[in-house]
């Protein structure tokens, strides 16, 4: 596969969509908050192709200086990618500033591997990626925090805890954790990872805006913006505009309003109507209370 692939949604737990995943051996990654970064070789052999997360990358689209750093490091990149099976793709985070900010100062500006997509279609599991890596000797990938086996979700939760990676003693955990399990396949066929947001991380976003304000209307669509739509959301879809467009402007307000409002209904619509046990929902009301929440948490784009 020589041409650009774009990356999996990797789904909330709870979701129909990774329904399963937790029998068998699960593989609890930390989950780090960056951009992701994407890189495979040309069919000759000799180019290596970047690409975002929505996107192949060059000189003039570099997404925050990832592909400026690849052709930096062309050698070793093309080094690693001669060891894998011909077609594959490597996935991997550039850690440039987003939501959280308190990693390590030697931590930012590096391209961490979490993911190696084979011609198959499928994900080479993190065993055999680590044995190449660590054969060319390219240091910079997620180990995982935990391996379970048919765990409960609680078994899963209290790894959130332990994720520290790249982030001083002092100064909390980190994002989230991804639950991978390379032997599951869901309803559809598709191999697909389940998340789990910590709330420490919701929590850190909500001081940062201050105190929630308390409706005096009990609106169930505003409750249920308040319980799902977090920042990180709202954070990436606009970084994903901003590196595509090369800069934000106020054209790119619409965009912004609709791919956040079809991300947050995509990835937490089942968590929601799970929760709160099949309500009834308008859903003109439920974009008018995710409008109002990207405007708070992005007041100087309005």
């Amino acid at each position: 596969m020589s041409e650009y692939v774009k990356y999996q949604h990797v789904e909330r737990m709870g979701s129909l969509e990774v329904n399963g995943i937790d029998i068998g051996e699960c593989y609890i990654f930390p989950k780090i908050d960056g951009s992701n970064g994407h890189i495979w070789l040309e069919e000759d052999k000799e180019v290596i192709r970047v690409g975002s997360r929505r996107k192949e990358l060059s000189a003039n689209l570099d997404n925050a200086g990832f592909f400026a750093y690849i052709q930096e490091y062309r050698n070793a990149f093309m080094h690693l990618l001669k060891k894998l099976p011909e077609g594959s793709h490597v996935f991997g985070e550039w850690l440039v500033p987003h939501s959280l900010k308190t990693y390590r100062k030697t931590a930012w500006r590096k391209f961490y591997i979490f993911d190696i997509l084979l011609p198959t279609g499928l994900h080479m599991p993190f065993n055999q990626y680590k044995e190449i890596l660590d054969e060319v000797g390219y240091t910079e990938y997620i180990d995982p925090i935990r391996i379970l086996v048919n765990p409960k979700l609680e078994d899963i939760e209290k790894c959130l805890e332990e994720n520290k990676y790249l982030i001083p003693d002092a100064d909390g955990i980190g994002e989230g954790i991804v639950i991978k399990n390379y032997g599951f396949v869901n309803k559809h066929g598709r191999q697909t990872w389940g998340k789990i947001v910590t709330g420490e991380f919701k929590e850190k976003h909500r001081r940062e805006m201050g105190a929630p304000v308390s409706s005096c209307t009990a609106y169930i669509e505003e409750s249920i913006v308040e319980q799902f739509l977090t920042n990180e959301i709202i954070d990436k879809v606009y970084a994903n505009i901003n590196s595509e467009e090369e800069g934000f402007s106020s054209k790119s307000i619409p965009r912004l309003l609709g791919s956040v409002y079809y991300d947050f209904v995509r990835e937490c619509v089942w968590a929601f109507v799970k929760k709160n046990k099949n309500p009834t929902i308008n859903f003109k009301i439920l974009q008018k209370f995710v409008n109002a929440k990207i405007k708070a948490v992005k007041p100087e784009l309005f």
